[in-house]
C-alpha cells in the first residue's frame, strides 16, 4: 500500500469541500469497487471538465474545488480535481509529468504537462487532459494511453516517478496567471523536484 501522503488532503486537493463531497455522492452512488470508481472519476474529469484552451476560457482555477465549480482548467488543475475525487474515496492518487512542446512544434518551446497516477493494487497512469481531434487519452489497467505520446525528433519524454503533491512551480504559475496568455507566457518549462516514488526514465 502506498504511503499515506498519497491519500492526504492538500491546499490544492481539497477533497473535503462540500462541492467535491456532493459530486462523489452522485458519481459513486451504489458503486463499491475502487477500479470502477477510478474509471468513473477519470471519465468525469476528462469529459465533463474541458481543458481551458479547448474552450478558449480565461478562467484559471487551481485547487480542485475551484476547477469543479469553474468546470474548466488546464492539465495541472484537472489533475488536482481527479486526485481529490479519488482521495475522497480512499483511493491513493499522485501526480506524473511529461516534457512536451507547448505548440504542435517547437515554436513556443517546451512545457511540463501534468497527469495522474492511481493505485489500484498497482500504480496505473491516467491522463484526464480532455480528448479532442488528435488527442485521445483512455482509461486502461494494462497500459498507459496518454494524451500526448512522445514523438521522435522532439525533446519529449516522461519524467520518471510519482509525486504525492502537485508541482509547486505549476501551482505558483497558475496562482499568478489571469488568462490563457499569462499561462503561455509563464508556463512551467522543466522539473527539478524529486518524486516520492522513483521510476526509471522512459
Amino acid at each position: 500500500m502506498p504511503d499515506a501522503k498519497f491519500l492526504a488532503e492538500h491546499p490544492y486537493i481539497d477533497f473535503s469541500h462540500p462541492a467535491i463531497d456532493m459530486l462523489c455522492q452522485t458519481l459513486f452512488s451504489g458503486v463499491e469497487d475502487n477500479t470502477e470508481k477510478a474509471r468513473i472519476a477519470y471519465h468525469f474529469v476528462r469529459d465533463e471538465i474541458p481543458h481551458s484552451f479547448d474552450i478558449e476560457s480565461d478562467l484559471v482555477p487551481v485547487k480542485a474545488s475551484d476547477v469543479l465549480l469553474a468546470k474548466t482548467g488546464i492539465c495541472h488543475a484537472k489533475a488536482n480535481l481527479l486526485a481529490a475525487i479519488l482521495r475522497h474515496e480512499g483511493i491513493p492518487a499522485g501526480f506524473c509529468f511529461e516534457h512536451i512542446t507547448l505548440a504542435h512544434d517547437e515554436k513556443l518551446g517546451y512545457c511540463v504537462h501534468g497527469f495522474n497516477a492511481v493505485y489500484l493494487g498497482k500504480w496505473i497512469k491516467l491522463d484526464a487532459r480532455g480528448n479532442k481531434e488528435g488527442i485521445q487519452a483512455e482509461f486502461s489497467l494494462e497500459e498507459f494511453i496518454p494524451a500526448f505520446p512522445t514523438r521522435e525528433g522532439f525533446n519529449e519524454y516522461f519524467y520518471p516517478g510519482i509525486y504525492a503533491e502537485p508541482l509547486a512551480d505549476a501551482m505558483q504559475m497558475l496562482e499568478a496567471a489571469n488568462s490563457r496568455a499569462d499561462i503561455i507566457e509563464t508556463i512551467t518549462r522543466d522539473i527539478t523536484a524529486k518524486p516520492d516514488i522513483e521510476e526509471e526514465k522512459d
